[in-house]
């Protein structure tokens, strides 16, 4: 195992163990910063909210995937039956 698949092995098993926390900080980072905009950029704040969200959730799950854990993937349909 390299030095990078090292790293991101340990990113990914810390955004496993802590990705409430990090959605909590991301949500109250969003908000402080909608609120000392006063509302003007919120459209742009809950998308880049969105995008943070969904590359923590794929760094938390990158080594098992929507398939190992029985979940649709974000935005994606659910694997046709076989």
């Amino acid at each position: 195992m390299g030095l990078v698949d090292n790293l991101m092995a340990k990113v990914s098993n810390f955004a496993q163990q802590h990705e409430g926390k990090v959605d909590r900080g991301l949500e109250k980072a969003a908000k402080m910063i909608d609120d000392k905009t006063k509302g003007k950029y919120s459209g742009k704040i809950d998308t880049g909210t969105g995008k943070a969200k969904h590359a923590m959730e794929r760094i938390a799950h990158r080594d098992t995937g929507p398939a190992a854990s029985g979940q649709t993937p974000p935005g994606g349909s659910p694997p046709p039956a076989s």
